[in-house]
């Protein structure tokens, strides 16, 4: 038995919202390794085949999506087409927030890896250092020292989380700003098949080009008649 393009597109996109169902999941796995109170300094292998997993997943969904695209520029019905156009945004949106998801969750790991490497380095240095003048007469500077660095290891934490909350609003704009774009194209296409179907129907240009003369005359009858009531007032002054 055939396959009708609305059975086509029903089992495409029921694969579609599976596989987006499966990118959620496996993001969640993935998140978990970025909340961890102690990040070793390079990836595991857990980590490693979670990341893969979900970049395989939206690769999938990008096929999917674009073999949804194709199938719906064959058709030529525009009611359906327009609902479709509508479905098809939406999942291309929620791939568009899954591959940010992931980008944001891969910066976090980087920025929390590289932020337990530098303070591990430091507290090495300031061991490293208390051990080299433990039997030092100056011995009694170092609480000093250690106090200092402290503070210093303190005012980075603070301004790592400062860059933290001023990357998270550029996101959150970009991703507005992305929507927009998206939004805007659209409403494009959807502009583009009602043009090219109002075509296809016989007489509608004669039907339209009559009402646009018809615009036209009203506007020049209506243009005359102010100016001749303009030019009564001025006369009658």
């Amino acid at each position: 038995m055939a396959t009708t393009p609305s059975q086509g597109w029903a089992q495409l996109r029921q694969q579609a919202r599976s596989l987006e169902s499966q990118t959620e999941t496996s993001l969640q796995t993935y998140s978990q390794f970025a909340t961890q109170t102690a990040i070793p300094p390079k990836p595991t292998e857990d980590e490693k085949k979670a990341e893969a997993r979900v970049q395989e997943l939206l690769d999938k969904r990008e096929t999917v999506i674009a073999q949804l695209g194709r199938l719906l520029d064959s058709e030529a019905t525009l009611t359906s087409s327009a609902l479709k156009q509508n479905n098809l945004a939406l999942l291309r949106d929620k791939l568009a927030d899954h591959r940010r998801d992931l980008a944001r969750l891969r910066a976090n790991l980087r920025e929390a890896r590289d932020r337990a490497n530098l303070l591990g380095s430091v507290r090495d240095d300031i061991s490293a250092y208390h051990r080299a003048n433990s039997g030092s007469p100056q011995g009694g500077g170092l609480a000093g020292d250690a106090a200092e660095a402290d503070y210093m290891l303190g005012e980075r934490a603070r301004l790592d989380r400062s860059h933290d909350v001023a990357d998270s609003v550029l996101s959150q704009a970009y991703a507005v700003q992305d929507s927009f774009a998206r939004q805007r194209e659209a409403l494009a296409s959807i502009n583009r098949r009602i043009t090219r179907a109002a075509g296809q129907v016989p007489g509608i240009n004669a039907l339209i080009g009559r009402i646009s003369s018809k615009k036209r005359r009203d506007g020049v009858i209506m243009g005359g008649f102010i100016a001749f009531c303009f030019l009564m007032f001025w006369f009658f002054m």
